[in-house]
């Protein structure tokens, strides 16, 4: 009868090349570099090792630079409001000091001295115009440039002319007198028929520009408007003018501010 052999239950030896070399004994039938190694305690180099060194994130610095846009905004919206109370407290200053008043323009002569229709209605007309200025500040002077004056009726031109620039002294009431006349427009019939009435309604619009004096401080020129409506007025009989007519039409001021191509 033969006798079995049984294997050995003791590891295989160390080759002594490996241990030579520092290699780890990989148990049988382990193949290299498999995921099932078994794991070591790292060594006192490796604990006691320094960390690398790393840079900062490029978001670290995106939030600084955020972080300076927000306080110039700060110090800009701080900045303006500062200048907006200086502006404020200023314009106070200057109101109790001159107490400005804005000038008073009315209508207080008009005389229709021709009004003529022709057989194919066509208008021909002049008239004299007088305008009084009236500055009510004590302290404030205005300077006017020339001043454009346009009369109309229903849509229909009746004349255009000007009036002279104006240097208006404080306290001061001045009356402006200019004739403007029109030629050979033609209107609709039923127009014409209305201008044969005893009466004729008009609407009279100036326009310049105007600066302000104190001392001798001047202001920039700004460009302002005059209406003056509700006027009524006799119509000629024959050859004979009628006598002026003292309507007192007050006049509305509007500023006329331009930005640009815009004309508010």
């Amino acid at each position: 009868m033969t006798d079995r052999v049984y294997p050995s239950a003791k590891p295989n030896p160390v080759p002594p090349q490996s241990a030579a070399n520092g290699a780890v004994p990989r148990p049988p039938g382990a193949a290299a570099g498999g995921g099932n190694q078994p794991s070591f305690p790292a060594t006192k180099g490796q604990l006691y090792s320094r960390p690398m060194y790393r840079p900062q994130p490029a978001a670290k610095r995106r939030k600084s630079r955020r972080g300076i846009c927000c306080s110039c905004c700060c110090w800009l919206v701080l900045i303006i409001l500062a200048l907006i109370l200086l502006a404020a407290i200023a314009g106070g200053i200057f109101y109790v000091l001159y107490r400005p008043q804005r000038p008073n323009f009315s209508v207080s002569s008009l005389q229709l001295e021709t009004l003529n229709i022709s057989a194919s209605n066509q208008v021909t007309s002049k008239l004299i115009v007088a305008v009084t200025a009236r500055n009510p500040n004590r302290k404030v002077v205005f300077i006017y440039d020339p001043i454009s004056i346009s009369v109309t009726s229903d849509g229909v031109d009746f004349g255009d002319g000007s009036f002279p620039a104006l240097v208006h002294s404080a306290k001061n009431t001045t009356v402006m007198r200019a004739t403007v006349s029109s030629s050979g427009q033609t209107v609709d019939p039923s127009v014409a028929a209305g201008f044969k009435k005893s009466s004729v309604p008009l609407e009279i619009e100036l326009e310049t520009k105007a600066g302000i004096k104190i001392g001798k401080l001047k202001t920039k020129k700004l460009g302002i408007k005059l209406n003056c409506d509700g006027i009524q007025i006799s119509a000629p009989k024959g050859k004979k003018a009628p006598p002026p007519a003292t309507p007192d039409a007050s006049c509305k001021v509007k500023l006329r501010i331009k930005i640009w191509k815009w004309t508010l």
